[in-house]
């Protein structure tokens, strides 16, 4: 039977990156897959293009990855680098997690240099709790629960610790073939996006025995349950 498989960023590019190898398995195994960028990540600008430019840019780039996969981006409207830490928030993404109904959610680690990485870390973890249990007028739909599970970035590595590590090499060459849509992977001047994130999957696939992996992170209570894609 098919899954639902979100991935909730604070930035377009960061689900991508983190855990798209996976979502690139998955989806080849049939599974629906669903990106959500809580901003666009439209500061990390070419200095060519203007950041309302880049914002439409980075928004296609979100698609066009989706896209490959067979599945579904969703961008929302804040700024770059101006995410709430609000109730408003929450409720939208308590929202989308009630109508697609996602089987597996995946997001940032909580510990970040990132303000906006941080803020998603929170939002989405109560965003999970309101979407199961919210009973009011703030939100409406179906109840829905799905476990969150804390993607690998180098911006959140402060008390990361690798927990599950999860076989992403049938969906590597389709991964690699999708982040490239996206500019700032392939070419920002500050860090080595492709490079570090590609080698990751091998680094991180020697220590579980697969050819390629993915790690993600748990709460202290989640390491007594189990993880099944």
């Amino acid at each position: 039977m098919s899954k639902t498989i979100m991935a909730i960023g604070g930035h377009v590019g960061d689900m991508e990156l983190t855990t798209g190898c996976v979502l690139a398995h998955q989806a080849l195994k049939g599974d629906k897959i669903v990106t959500m960028a809580l901003t666009a990540g439209e500061r990390g600008n070419p200095k060519d293009v203007p950041v309302s430019e880049y914002r439409k840019q980075k928004v296609r780039e979100a698609e066009e990855f989706a896209r490959m996969l067979k599945g579904e981006a969703i961008v929302f409207d804040y700024p770059d680098g101006e995410l709430p830490d609000n109730e408003k928030v929450r409720f939208e993404v308590a929202a989308a997690i009630r109508k697609y109904r996602p089987n597996i959610i995946f997001t940032h680690w909580k510990n970040s240099m990132h303000k906006d990485h941080a803020n998603c870390h929170k939002i989405v973890v109560d965003a999970a709790f309101l979407a199961a249990v919210y009973d009011g007028d703030k939100l409406e739909g179906e109840k829905a629960w799905a476990p969150v599970y804390f993607a690998e970035n180098w911006e959140d590595r402060e008390g990361f610790d690798p927990y599950i590590y999860v076989n992403c090499g049938d969906g590597y060459e389709l991964w690699t073939e999708a982040i490239k849509k996206h500019w700032f992977i392939m070419n920002s001047p500050s860090f080595r996006y492709y490079d570090y994130y590609t080698h990751l999957t091998y680094v991180r696939g020697c220590l579980a025995k697969y050819k390629h992996a993915q790690c993600f992170n748990v709460f202290g209570y989640q390491k007594f349950t189990k993880m099944e894609l």
